[in-house]
Order: C-alpha cells, then structure tokens, then sequence
C-alpha cells in the first residue's frame, strides 16, 4: 500500500516538475521575444532619425 502512495506521489511530482519546467521555458521565450521586438524599434527609430538628420 505505501508503495503505491508513494508512486502516486512521484508521478504527481514529475508531472508538477515538467509543468513548471514548460511554463519557465515559455516566460523565458516571451521575454527574449519582448526584448528582440524592443531592440528592432530602437534600431527602426535610430534609422530614421539618422536619414532625416542626413536629408537637412
């Protein structure tokens, strides 16, 4: 019977652990993406603040 539990209990904590390990990998990507899309609007903005500085 305690081996039963405890099996139980061990599946119940691996599941816990890969459902933890997934939502961590997946904050982790939004975050990289957040900072990737931030990154590519200072560059847009520095682009075209450079070629209206060029223009005058």
């Amino acid at each position: 019977m305690g081996r039963t539990i405890l099996t139980i209990v061990g599946v119940v904590l691996a599941v816990w652990l890969l459902m933890t390990v997934i939502g961590a990998i997946i904050s982790m990507l939004k975050l990289f993406f957040f900072i990737g899309f931030v990154a590519v609007l200072v560059v847009l903005a520095v682009t075209i603040v450079s070629k209206m500085s060029r223009n005058h």
